[in-house]
């Protein structure tokens, strides 16, 4: 598998700019008499619904889409090649999904390969791409072995609204962080 190591001129500093999120969970009973989570969120529907919609690629040696709420058996593969039971995809691109230029996307994204590569995670390298193509991809990695306490702290610290988990079941979630 690859690893996070970004590209030639990675020099980019980590952005340290640390965001507050929470997320107030109710527990409701639902009809059938079992329990749903209901998440309160800053972040308006159409975009999380966009989230849901989106198609987070993979480009493992044999490319695989993650899809929110869909099991995936090349992740559940990619779990045990890795010998993990959970990951993370994760972008550094577009603080709070506002589009920011270029170069600082590069850097942003450079930055966040090279914490993960000292962190000694396992990643690969992805872009979460909406299948509309209205709003610019963005690169990404699957980050192998991150729990998801691990993933909510760096992503609301890359200052994203969400990122994707999946844990031992290989069902990528929609985890919202704001």
């Amino acid at each position: 598998m690859p690893t996070c190591l970004p590209g030639q001129g990675g020099n980019a500093k980590a952005d340290a700019a640390s965001v507050e999120a929470t997320i107030r969970v109710l527990r409701r009973p639902s009809h059938n008499g079992g329990l749903f989570f209901l998440f309160e969120s800053s972040i308006d529907a159409g975009t999380v619904q966009a989230y849901r919609e989106t198609e987070y690629r993979v480009h493992a040696d044999e490319p695989f889409t993650l899809k929110v709420g869909k099991a995936c058996s090349e992740l559940a593969s990619a779990h045990m090649h890795s010998d993990v039971d959970c990951s993370a995809f994760i972008t550094a691109y577009n603080p709070f999904s506002h589009v920011i230029d270029g170069e600082a996307n590069a850097e942003r994204h450079a930055a966040l390969g090279y914490e993960l590569s000292e962190r000694n995670f396992k990643c690969i390298g992805g872009i979460g791409q909406h299948p509309s193509n209205l709003w610019p991809g963005e690169a990404s990695y699957l980050v192998c072995g991150m729990t998801l306490d691990e993933a909510k702290k760096l992503g609301m610290r890359l200052e994203q609204n969400a990122i994707i988990w999946a844990g031992v079941d290989a069902v990528p979630q929609l985890v919202l962080l704001r």
